[in-house]
């Protein structure tokens, strides 16, 4: 095995040195092809913008430093150029020896001029049309943006977020690859739960895009990409710098500022801050704060080469009242927003460094570095079951870990011609290497005595990976082909062991990918994904030995239609269908990993994007999963908290200082254990915003849940004991979501 694994990628990294060779030799003919850069009003590169060759309708795209080629153009052809966020131009070419600059100018967002892309990742521009009409300002908003993504929150804002995606309750993080300017943010074998991803360490405003995709059809993003995959880009440079104060209810503050430090053609640097702090809805103070600060610096180099360093860092603290049972409530003993045990809570931290360094080879080839360090501090008060296993002292338990995360990947892109073709060719190779010390799970109480572990251990996990990936346009057909191999080392030390025994395992997982789209107009475009994923399970699972199957595969079908039956309407649907070799509970509460077998899910997906005149905006996302264990019998194979049906969607209108909101999301009822005899509740709720410009002043108003709907933002099936109970009880606990919340914004520009 280890001899294919090493060939498997001997042969990736010898395909990327031969293509970088090649390319170092590349003779481009410059009687048929015309070399271009396009670029904005502050002088710098515009990725991925749609250039058309008007006569032959030929078109590229612009790559990491703005630059695009393209053949049979002779003078006196057109080209026309686009590019969401600017005025889309007609350019004139007089001479095709020479390079051509295009400058596009800024304008007010249109969605008349968003051009239907011939990608993979050709929904993309869904998540840049929200971004320009409604910017985020929360990690629960930056997620949200992802269409057909729900997520809810059970910590006020200290856990990560639990995410519903696709017909699954991915808990935080178990099946979507999440990752920050190529900082992987899930944690493998992570004290809490496997793959669990807190996003907190992002402040909002410095986002610049949101890259997506659902499924499991992406030859760069490897492990949890099963039900699909987010990566934030953050801003390069600011507009401007800016500071902020918001005030809302339940004592919640907080403090902002962006300061442009350094901001000329060839450099750009900047420091962000952010302070908050709130209380809460709940009757036992949430006492919760966190910190963050992010500086960038980017910088292009004399050979128009990039290199970008980021730093960063956050610590979060916080009270909590848990999950509470529902006949805690119904029988008056606590209100929704009282607690059976008020002393949970808990501590985070995250300190990231990212280096991104991307090289020109020559215009057709470059070459994408990056490097990350991430230190991580965790440690979480639970009760969940009260005073099921020890009626004396109660069943609070301590999560925590520190964790030492290091990684690398380097990709080549390269642009080159096959019988007058253009492929694209992508190749990489890395590594990721997490160190986690003292992981373990330990029965405390009052978050002050530590009563007894039940698991204590030194995990290290490695990931090296490799893959290669192409893309031809044959007439109007574009194929995308790809292979990826993952290798995985687990490592476990128990701490609990009286002899020291280092416990290792090993697996690998071949993924291969194949997608078609056909653009059977300039307005219409039809794809077929199709792709294998896989999710690796816990450390400490692998190593039992009743854990077969290490890396459990998911294989994935997506059929679908992007359209614009008018100029101003974006419209995008798919059926979908995902199924996997072993589905795992993540009961990380329990210190423990349940398999439960094979799972199927069957879905649509239906979206729309519209404006209305200059000022109105629309959007609408509904989906709907079918979900089910495939090894168990009919009516005993649901799946917990898999969501059937949601929707998210809203209204906003922007005119000269105005700006305006009215959105909604919906949860559907939804089965909370295998037989469908407890019901998690659904739930919509609608949110409002208003704001306006005076000069460099903004002011602004947020409502949240305005018509203070009575809902519960998480809920899961348990077994608990309450003190004045001699037998347990099986039923819905939940953490109830917020009630009506106004929150005042004011921000000045300088």
């Amino acid at each position: 095995m280890k001899r294919v694994i090493l060939s498997l990628l001997y042969l990736i990294l010898v395909s990327t040195i031969l293509v970088a060779q090649q390319a170092r030799h590349d003779h481009i003919d410059g009687e048929h092809e015309l070399v271009g850069r396009v670029f904005g009003p502050d002088k710098q590169p515009v990725i991925g913008a749609y250039v058309i060759h008007l006569r032959h309708e030929h078109h590229a795209h612009t790559d990491e430093f703005g630059y695009f080629t393209l053949d049979e153009v002779e003078a006196g052809d057109s080209l026309m150029v686009s590019y969401l966020g600017y005025k889309s131009t007609t350019v004139l070419i007089e001479d095709t020896e020479k390079e051509i600059l295009i400058k596009l100018l800024e304008r007010s967002f249109n969605l008349d001029e968003i051009v239907i892309r011939p990608s993979v990742k050709a929904l993309n521009v869904i998540t840049g049309i929200d971004l320009q009409v409604r910017p985020v300002s929360s990690a629960q908003e930056v997620l949200r943006t992802v269409p057909g993504l729900v997520v809810g929150q059970h910590a006020g804002g200290g856990k990560a977020e639990q995410i519903f995606l696709r017909g699954f309750d991915v808990d935080h993080g178990t099946d979507v690859a999440i990752s920050v300017d190529g900082i992987p943010v899930n944690m493998v074998s992570h004290a809490h739960g496997q793959g669990y991803a807190d996003l907190h360490f992002i402040i909002p405003e410095t986002i610049e895009k949101i890259d997506f995709g659902k499924g499991p059809y992406y030859t760069g993003v490897g492990n949890f990409n099963t039900a699909g995959y987010v990566d934030f880009a953050l801003k390069e440079r600011l507009e401007s710098s800016s500071a902020s104060l918001e005030y809302g209810s339940f004592e919640t503050r907080r403090l902002t500022s962006l300061i442009d430090i350094v901001n000329s053609e060839k450099h750009s640097a900047y420091l962000a801050t952010a302070y908050t702090l709130a209380d809460g809805p709940f009757e036992s103070s949430q006492h919760f704060s966190r910190f963050n600060v992010m500086g960038k610096y980017t910088g292009r180099l004399a050979d128009n080469s990039k290199l970008s360093i980021m730093g960063s860092h956050f610590t979060s603290k916080w009270d909590a009242s848990g999950q509470v049972p529902q006949r805690a409530v119904d029988s008056g003993l606590i209100t929704r927003f009282g607690a059976i045990d008020d002393t949970e809570g808990g501590y985070t931290s995250r300190t990231n460094l990212a280096l991104n360094y991307t090289r020109v080879v020559n215009r057709n080839t470059f070459v994408k570095t990056n490097a990350y360090y991430s230190s991580y501090n965790f440690e979480l008060f639970s009760n969940f079951t009260f005073f099921l296993e020890d009626p004396v002292n109660g069943d609070q338990i301590r999560q925590r870990e520190n964790r030492q995360l290091f990684g690398f990947f380097s990709e080549l892109n390269k642009s080159l011609y096959l019988a007058d073709r253009e492929v694209l060719l992508k190749s990489g190779v890395g590594l990721r290497y997490d160190d986690s010390n003292d992981n373990g799970l330990a029965n405390t109480l009052n978050r002050t005595i530590e009563r007894s572990f039940v698991q204590l251990g030194d995990i290290d996990e490695s990931n090296l990976f490799g893959y290669i990936d192409g893309e031809i346009e044959l007439g109007p057909w574009l194929i995308n082909a790809g292979l990826r191999f993952d290798y995985f080392q687990f490592n476990y030390v128990d701490g609990l062991s009286t002899l020291y025994d280092r416990q290792e395992q090993t697996g690998s997982r071949i993924s291969p990918k194949l997608n078609f789209l056909y653009n059977a107009a300039n307005n219409i475009q039809l794809f077929l994904k199709t792709g294998i994923g896989f999710h690796s399970n816990d450390a400490r699972v692998v190593l039992d030995n009743t854990a077969s199957d290490i890396l459990p595969a998911a294989y994935g079908v997506d059929l679908g239609i992007i359209f614009r039956p008018r100029p101003n309407i974006f419209v995008n649907a798919a059926l979908w269908s995902l199924l996997l070799d072993q589905e795992f509970v993540y009961v990380g509460d329990a210190g423990i990993v349940e398999p439960s077998g094979k799972s199927e899910r069957y879905g649509v997906d239906l979206g729309l994007r519209a404006q209305f005149g200059e000022n109105w905006f629309a959007d609408f996302d509904v989906n709907y999963a079918f979900a089910r264990s495939s090894e168990e019998d009919e009516g005993e194979n649901f799946i917990p908290l898999a969501p059937a049906l949601t929707s998210t969607g809203g209204i906003n209108f922007k005119q000269n200082n105005w700006t305006a909101g009215l959105r909604y999301r919906y949860l559907a009822d939804r089965p909370a254990n295998e037989d469908n005899s407890i019901i998690a509740v659904g739930y919509g709720i609608v949110d409002a915003s208003l704001n306006y410009q005076i000069g460099a002043f903004n002011l602004g108003l947020e409502v949240q849940n305005l018509f203070d709907v009575e809902w519960e933002e998480t809920q899961f099936a348990t077994e608990s004991r309450l003190f004045n109970e001699t037998e347990s009880v099986e039923e819905i606990h939940f953490t109830p979501g917020t009630p009506f919340f106004l929150k005042s914004v004011f921000r000045i520009n300088f």
